[in-house]
């Protein structure tokens, strides 16, 4: 029996997006070749394999019995041909797509960035959002290279390796009118603050770390990205707390000042983690290893 194996990364993809716009999107398709592509996955399957629902696409039962199958031989297939390729990351040109946190994003991103244009200038990054579901980045069926930030019980087949550890401080306007260089426990819970809401893991580190320490907050405002938290504690008596890094990249603006929080909070990992699928890629490995280097150099000059 003849087929395309090009169907079959069409096919594990549209398992985890349950969509067609958003299956076109991480394979760089148009909706139309998609639909395409899919009609003739069902023609050599012999099964409608997803049918279509009011938010998205269901697969059907032939498609969940076949699923793993087709991943694992995906995986093994890569793990054969690209560990036989050779990488010279000045001439090389490829797009990785990764899945960093908000926290990463803000801390490392940049940085990696910068590295790629000195070394590799033919290498682009595409980046995919990694909130509360590992799942929904793309990692488990390899179109995603590596998710970036606080992991916790990620699945067997993923490698985790950790980077860094990152505090907790405190940022407020620096001529605040009852705080000056330093902020007590009372001073602290006496205080509103601006609290973060990331849709990922970083939000519940915090409230177990001030949970811990039995230490309050009133929180009078709420937002869910970094960028906006300088203004409002700018231009409030406000306090935050965020990440050491992040408060030190936002002080930089000449109306904040950060402080140690009034009491130790502890540290929060920042960890890599890949498909295993990814192991024997060379150039998988070299990028791996400028991000290793990349947060190395950022933790020890915290």
């Amino acid at each position: 029996m003849k087929y395309d194996l090009n169907l079959l990364p069409v096919f594990v993809v549209l398992m985890e997006e349950r969509n067609v716009t958003r299956a076109a999107e991480r394979l760089g398709m148009t909706q139309p070749a998609l639909s395409n592509t899919l009609n003739r996955l069902r023609d050599v399957m012999r099964d409608p394999l997803f049918v279509r629902e009011r938010y998205g696409m269901k697969p059907t039962e032939l498609a969940e019995e076949i699923a793993p199958a087709i991943a694992e031989a995906l995986a093994k297939l890569d793990e054969v041909m690209l560990g036989q390729q050779d990488f010279d990351p000045a001439t090389a040109e490829r797009l990785f797509t990764i899945a960093p946190n908000d926290y990463v994003e803000f801390v490392l991103v940049p940085a990696i960035v910068e590295r790629l244009r000195q070394v590799a200038p033919g290498i682009r990054l595409r980046l995919m959002p990694f909130g509360s579901d590992i799942a929904e980045t793309g990692i488990m069926s390899g179109t995603t290279a590596m998710v970036l930030g606080r992991l916790t019980d990620p699945p067997d087949n993923l490698v985790v390796q950790h980077l860094m550890d990152d505090g907790l401080a405190c940022v407020l306007r620096a001529d605040h009118p009852e705080i000056g260089d330093s902020i007590s426990r009372e001073e602290y819970e006496g205080l509103k603050h601006v609290n973060m809401l990331p849709p990922g893991r970083l939000r519940a580190g915090l409230f177990q770390s001030l949970e811990r320490q039995g230490l309050k907050r009133e929180v009078a405002v709420s937002v869910t990205h970094f960028l906006s938290i300088p203004e409002l504690v700018a231009v409030t008596d406000y306090c935050t707390t965020l990440p050491t890094l992040i408060c030190r990249r936002i002080a930089l603006d000449p109306r904040l000042k950060v402080l140690a929080p009034p009491v130790d909070l502890g540290t929060f990992p920042v960890q890599m983690a890949w498909h295993v699928r990814h192991r024997n890629d060379p150039a998988h490995r070299w990028l791996r290893g400028l991000i290793g280097d990349v947060a190395k150099e950022i933790s020890q000059n915290n």
